[in-house]
């Protein structure tokens, strides 16, 4: 390539700074006046003002002069350029403020205690005054209610709710409602709307096929919660199916199902995305701790009444421990603010502990902060476990909310091992995007430390900084280790928790042995699951101690779900209201014990996901082969099947999906009824579900 056609390069950061500042404050200026304001020559001008463009820091657009018809450019700062300014004006007050340090220390021989302001964006300057919010006023609000009732409704599910939530009360700002197609496309590729401004996620509202074929372009929606409350209208300006791998890659790194995000992009979320501007009638209604729920605007007021300038926000899904009490001291102490609990009670990752356990555990524990520079607030968003990009939008929700810090910890907001065993991102990724984009953001990264007990100082330290390591004892317990001794009832030392924290949890999560669970029998019909089910339920039934409950198939077909047929919409439907009863039982300290077919792997991992959050799921593979089953066949269904008389027949004309990893695989043939349950109690045992024989 030749010096002609050569990308231009950028100019050092002094020149590229002061090019910046000039073009903002005089965007019509001629160029040889930019010229000369900057002491450069015009051939070097043409030259920084290309490469700025080429860098998408620009806007270059050519305008006419009427009175001398010669050709002038105007130039416009992008929201990247803006951003780029900024950081510059940093660096630039950095090194200044280094010098004046230096200089001070020379001439009176002492240190400086003047601290520095730093990233000083417009957001971090403005974080006490209001922000947008998409709520008409009362009087409008009731007459759109009314007009409301006439309209084409969409009941939200909940994930829908949080999201609109955020949107009309400003925590999404800047986005007006659901997201266009041309905005989504953008924030997928490039973690930007389509004129420029950082957002990392798309907020879509998906839709069944059914219902978009209903939907005409500018139409107006009623936005309905489960109850039939009308929340908002939206007004539909577009309507696309997406391309939901390329959205899985791009946003969470991987088409993965293990992740749960990408789970519910493929098995639950609605082909269609409907996207246009949302008008809010009323918020969502909370009946738990209404206290301690703030809009951004609330906060900001809050904050301005007290006259907290800088606020670092500490974002949690998980209990409180001393490490994140110590964590939390420090990094107020570092970034010299006040300190903002904001925990997470909207959607979290499956199997996580509820939030009206983690609430009490918070509220519990919040009597060790000084009051007077900590609170609390409780944010209803629906986490989508994204890393690095989750961590960047986690800045931005913050920054609405009038936060001019953020703590970022290590595998921020990650979702755990992938489909290969390995994490779906690095311990640092997310801190490294973070602090890429701080200064658009508005918020300032504070790291997460890991914190140690360190037994002989009997005090918390970041593991980072201790230089004894091989002269002391370090202390830690993690969170798989917690659980291991919540649920088997084992001491939690006071070192790492308070014990009004272990109270709540052994209140919510009992010893296994006091829990209920679900045991949920999986395989081909005539493979044995009914009757090692039986078996079961009359083994656990001698044992006593808890109620025990059969949900085998036919017994639900005939009660529970006689109307439905047997495609694959029915049989989902089926099994989901198998899971849902189970989960009730489960929540409630029984036993359920579950014997259908359920031959799809997203309806099991559904269930599970459902039955995990009270107690435990022990999936049963009977993993009889199709032959034998066929060869057992007492109803003649595989008969009716092989002639065509039965459609959609699992083994025949239907997959099955084996579990690639049940708790439990269980061969029947050549091998009694009673071995087989057996093996299942065994396993109830080691899981310390059951106590031993």
């Amino acid at each position: 390539m030749n010096a002609h056609t050569a990308k231009p390069t950028l100019p050092d950061e002094d020149q590229l700074f002061l090019l910046l500042r000039q073009l903002d404050r005089a965007p019509e200026a001629s160029q040889r006046t930019i010229a000369e304001a900057l002491k450069v020559s015009l051939g070097k001008l043409n030259t920084q003002l290309r490469a700025a463009a080429a860098a998408g820091l620009v806007t270059i657009t050519e305008r006419t002069s009427a009175r001398d018809r010669r050709q002038r450019f105007t130039y416009v700062l992008t929201p990247a350029g803006k951003a780029e300014k900024d950081r510059l004006i940093d660096a630039f007050l950095a090194r200044k403020f280094t010098e004046y340090t230096a200089l001070y220390t020379e001439l009176t021989g002492s240190v400086s205690d003047l601290t520095p302001l730093k990233y000083r964006s417009s957001l971090m300057q403005n974080n006490l005054a209001p922000i947008p919010e998409l709520y008409v006023s009362y009087d409008s609000a009731q007459k759109l209610k009314v007009e409301a009732g006439e309209l084409t409704s969409h009941d939200l599910t909940p994930r829908q709710i949080c999201d609109l939530e955020l949107l009309m009360n400003g925590g999404f700002n800047p986005l007006k409602g659901f997201l266009s197609e041309e905005d989504y496309n953008s924030v997928v590729d490039t973690m930007r709307l389509a004129d420029g401004t950082l957002w990392p996620m798309p907020i879509t509202l998906d839709v069944s096929e059914k219902f978009a074929d209903t939907i005409e372009l500018g139409q107006d929606i009623a936005l309905r919660d489960q109850e039939g409350v009308i929340l908002g209208t939206m007004t539909v300006t577009d309507k696309w199916e997406p391309n939901k791998a390329h959205e899985a890659e791009k946003v969470f790194g991987a088409d993965d199902l293990a992740h749960p995000a990408v789970n519910y992009l493929h098995n639950h979320a609605g082909k269609i995305y409907l996207g246009g501007p949302v008008t809010g009638i009323q918020q969502p209604v909370h009946y738990d701790f209404r206290a301690r729920r703030d809009t951004p605007n609330e906060l900001r007021a809050y904050f301005r009444k007290l006259g907290w300038r800088k606020v670092v926000a500490f974002q949690t899904r998980n209990p409180l421990h001393r490490a994140h009490q110590e964590l939390t001291f420090r990094a107020a102490k570092e970034a010299q603010a006040n300190l903002l609990i904001h925990p997470v009670v909207g959607m979290t990752k499956p199997g996580d502990v509820d939030h009206f356990t983690r609430v009490r555990c918070y509220e519990a524990v919040l009597d060790k902060y000084p009051q007077s520079t900590t609170t609390m607030s409780l944010l209803n968003l629906a986490m989508r476990m994204a890393g690095p990009r989750e961590a960047v939008w986690h800045g931005l929700i913050r920054a609405n909310h009038g936060c001019t810090h953020f703590i970022v910890g290590r595998d921020h907001a990650g979702p755990g091992k992938n489909s290969a065993g390995e994490d779906f991102y690095g311990p640092y990724d997310a801190q490294d995007l973070f602090r890429q984009y701080q200064s658009e953001i508005g918020c300032e990264m504070v790291d997460f430390k890991h914190m140690v007990w360190v037994q002989e100082r009997a005090q918390y330290e970041a593991i980072d900084e201790i230089e004894d390591k091989d002269d002391i004892t370090i202390l830690n317990i993690s969170g798989t280790e917690l659980r291991r001794r919540l649920s088997e009832g084992l001491e939690i030392p006071e070192w790492f928790s308070f014990p009004e924290v272990v109270k709540e949890l052994r209140r919510t999560k009992p010893p296994r042995s006091n829990q209920g669970f679900t045991v949920f029998f999986t395989g081909f019909s005539g493979s044995g699951k009914s009757t090692i089910a039986n078996a079961l339920m009359v083994k656990l039934m001698e044992m006593g101690g808890r109620p025990v409950t059969l949900l085998d198939g036919d017994i639900v077909r005939k009660n529970l779900s006689s109307e439905l047929g047997f495609s694959k919409e029915h049989r989902d439907l089926n099994i989901r209201r198998i899971g849902y009863v189970a989960s009730e039982i489960t929540k409630n300290g029984g036993i359920a014990i579950c014997a259908p077919i359920a031959p799809y792997a997203a309806t099991r991992r559904a269930v599970r996901e459902d039955i995990e959050q009270f107690g435990a799921f022990i999936e049963v593979h009977v993993a009889t082969t199709i032959e034998e089953c066929e060869r057992r066949d007492r109803k003649g269904l595989y008969k009716l099947a092989r002639e065509g008389k039965i459609k959609e027949f699992t083994g025949i004309s239907d997959p099955y999906d084996v579990p690639a990893n049940p708790e439990l695989r269980v061969e029947t043939e050549n091998v009694d009824v009673d071995n087989c349950a057996h093996q299942v109690i065994l396993k109830l045992e080691s899981l310390g579900l059951i106590a031993g024989q």
